[in-house]
C-alpha cells in the first residue's frame, strides 16, 4: 500500500480542490465529501452543546454553503434550533452537491427557518448562541465585497460563538491574508488537513479541529481531472498574443525531423500561443511543409553545433520556456552544444524541458540548474541519466524517482505503464496511458503538453502531473477508437477535448490497475 506523499500537514487551496476532483474520478463524489463535512460540522457542535441551543448558519452559493446546508439538516435532526441566511436567491446555487442539498432542506421548514438575502437590505435581524460561517471556501481571492463584507460583520458583531466551516470568511487559506475583512472565529472546522495560510491567521481561525471527510490518504499520489483543471488558464476577453506563453523547441536532425514537429505541434493545441522550432536548415524546412501552424529557425549545419549557440541565445530570450532534445542525435558537437545551450537558458532565468536526446547529453555534465528544470525520461533514459537501474519494484521505484529528482533539483517525470512523477519532496502516480503508446512520437506529444504549461508559468511539477494524464488520456480515446492501430499525431486531436472535459476520461478509463 502506497503512503501518503512525505510532506506536509498543510494543503493549499488549489490542490485541495484538485484532490477533491480526483476523488470523484475515483469514486468518492463530492455529494459524499459534502455530507461527510457537513455532519462533522454537526457532530463537532453536538459534542460542545446541548440541542436546545439557537443555530444561525450563513451559507454561501458554492461548496462551502453545501457544507452548510447539510450541518443544517443534521443539527436540525438532533433538535437544535436552526435558521439558514442563504446569501444570494436558491436559483444562483451552480454547484451541484450544494443544490441537492439546499433542496433537501425544503421539505424541513418547520424545523429550519430559511431567509434568502440576495441584497443588504434584505439581512434579517437574526439571534443565535451558535452561528456557523458557511460563506465562503478555500478558493476566495480579492476583497470582499457587500452583502458579503455587511454579512461578516453581522457575525462578528454577534453575542454568540462562532465556529468556521473550513476557514473563516475573508482569510485568503494560502497566504492568511485578510481580504478586507473576516470572520473572527472562536472555532475553525477545517477538512482533510489544514490550509496553509491559517499560521499567519492565528487571531481569526480561533481554535483549529482538522475533520476527516473520507478523502484516502492515496488520492493525493494519484494523478487526475484535478490536476487538469487547476493547471488550465482562463482566458479574458481582453487577451493578446503571447499572453498564453511562448515556447521554443530545440532538436530534429537529418534522421529526425518529425520529433519537434509532434512537440510544437501539441504545445499548440494545449493553448500556448507561439511556438519557434529551431532544427538545422534541412530539418527545418521539412518541419515547416508539415504544417502552416509551424514557425520554424533555420540553423546552419547539418546538426546543432556550437555556431548555432549564438543565434538561439535571441530567441531563447523572448520565450517563456525551452524544450530541448527531441530528435537531435548525438554527435559530439551536438552533445557539446546542449551544454552551451543549457548554461544560455539559465543566463536568461528560462524554464527547461529536457528530452531524449537533451537528456542524455545532459547526463554527461548534469549539475543542479540555476533554473526550473523538467526531465522526462522513460526506463532505459533513466538509467542513462542517474547511473542506476530503476528497481523492479514499484514502491522502491517511486523511492528511487523521489531521490533522484531532489539530487539534481529537478522534476522527473518517469515515463512508463505507470508514470511516476516527483519534484523530489512530493509524487504522483498516473495511471492513463495503454500499450498502443509505445509508438514512437507519444514521449513527444508528452513533452508539448508539458512544456506549454511550463510557458504559461504553471509550478513544474503542476505541469507534468497534469502534462501525464492527459497525454495518456489522449491516448486511451484513441486506443477506444483505433486500437494499438495508432500514430502519435492522433494524441494531438484530443489534446483539446481532454482539455476541455478532463472527467469524460472516465469513459475509457481502464479498472483495476496495479502499482506493484
Amino acid at each position: 500500500m502506497l503512503e501518503e506523499n512525505p510532506a506536509e500537514n498543510s494543503i493549499t487551496g488549489r490542490e485541495m480542490r484538485a484532490l477533491e476532483l480526483n476523488a470523484e474520478y475515483f469514486g468518492v463524489s463530492i455529494l459524499q465529501l459534502m455530507e461527510n463535512a457537513g455532519h462533522n460540522v454537526a457532530l463537532e457542535i453536538a459534542s460542545r452543546f446541548k440541542p436546545d441551543k439557537s443555530v444561525a448558519i450563513f451559507c454561501g452559493l458554492g461548496g462551502n454553503g453545501g457544507d452548510g446546508f447539510v450541518a443544517a439538516r443534521h443539527l436540525s435532526s438532533v433538535g437544535s434550533k436552526v435558521t439558514v441566511i442563504l446569501v444570494g436567491e436558491a436559483k444562483g446555487i451552480s454547484h451541484k452537491a450544494a443544490l441537492e442539498n439546499w433542496k433537501a432542506l425544503q421539505f424541513l421548514k418547520e424545523g429550519i427557518s430559511i431567509h434568502e438575502v440576495h441584497d443588504s437590505s434584505l439581512i434579517p435581524e437574526v439571534t443565535a448562541e451558535i452561528v456557523v460561517d458557511a460563506l465562503l471556501g478555500t478558493g476566495t481571492k480579492g476583497k470582499l465585497r457587500p452583502p458579503i463584507s455587511q454579512l461578516v460583520e453581522k457575525i462578528n458583531a454577534m453575542d454568540a460563538f462562532r465556529v468556521a466551516v473550513d476557514v473563516p470568511t475573508g482569510i485568503d487559506a494560502d497566504t492568511g491574508e485578510v481580504l478586507g475583512k473576516a470572520v473572527k472565529a472562536d472555532l475553525t472546522i477545517t477538512f482533510h488537513k489544514t490550509k496553509k495560510g491559517f499560521e499567519n491567521a492565528r487571531d481569526y481561525v480561533g481554535e483549529l479541529v482538522v475533520k476527516d471527510i473520507g478523502l484516502p490518504k492515496e488520492f493525493g499520489n494519484l494523478a487526475g481531472p484535478g490536476d487538469v483543471l487547476v493547471v488550465a488558464k482562463p482566458r479574458p476577453s481582453k487577451s493578446h498574443k503571447g499572453d498564453f506563453g511562448r515556447l521554443l523547441v530545440i532538436g530534429g536532425s537529418e534522421t529526425f525531423s518529425g520529433a519537434p514537429a509532434l512537440v510544437a505541434l501539441a504545445a499548440l493545441r494545449t493553448g500556448v500561443d507561439l511556438t519557434h522550432v529551431a532544427a538545422p536548415a534541412k530539418t527545418a524546412y521539412a518541419i515547416s511543409s508539415m504544417s502552416p501552424n509551424l514557425i520554424t529557425v533555420k540553423l546552419e549545419g547539418e546538426h546543432l553545433n556550437l555556431g548555432n549557440v549564438p543565434v538561439l541565445k535571441a530567441y531563447i530570450e523572448t520565450a517563456n520556456a525551452i524544450v530541448l532534445g527531441p530528435g537531435l542525435g548525438l554527435h559530439t558537437e551536438t552533445r557539446e552544444s546542449v551544454k552551451a545551450i543549457v548554461e544560455a537558458v539559465e543566463s536568461a532565468g528560462k524554464p527547461l524541458l529536457l528530452d531524449a536526446d537533451g537528456l542524455k547529453a545532459f547526463a554527461e555534465f548534469k549539475k543542479q540548474p540555476k533554473v526550473p528544470l523538467v526531465l522526462t525520461p522513460h526506463a532505459g533514459e533513466y538509467t542513462i541519466l542517474t547511473g542506476k537501474m530503476l528497481p523492479e519494484n514499484f514502491n522502491e521505484r517511486i523511492s528511487e524517482v523521489q531521490k533522484a529528482a531532489a539530487e539534481l533539483a529537478a522534476v522527473i517525470l518517469l515515463k512508463g505503464p505507470v508514470d511516476i512523477i516527483s519534484n523530489g519532496k512530493r509524487f504522483k502516480l498516473n495511471f492513463t496511458g495503454n500499450p498502443g503508446m509505445t509508438v514512437g512520437g507519444t514521449g513527444d506529444v508528452l513533452s508539448g503538453i508539458v512544456g506549454a504549461f511550463v510557458a504559461q508559468q504553471t509550478d513544474p511539477f503542476e505541469a507534468a502531473v497534469a502534462g501525464a494524464f492527459i497525454n495518456g488520456a489522449a491516448g486511451d480515446f484513441v486506443f477506444e477508437e483505433k486500437g494499438c492501430h495508432m500514430v502519435s499525431t492522433d494524441l494531438i486531436d484530443w489534446i483539446p477535448h481532454v482539455l476541455n472535459d478532463p472527467m469524460s476520461h472516465l469513459k475509457v478509463r481502464k479498472t483495476g490497475a496495479k502499482t506493484s
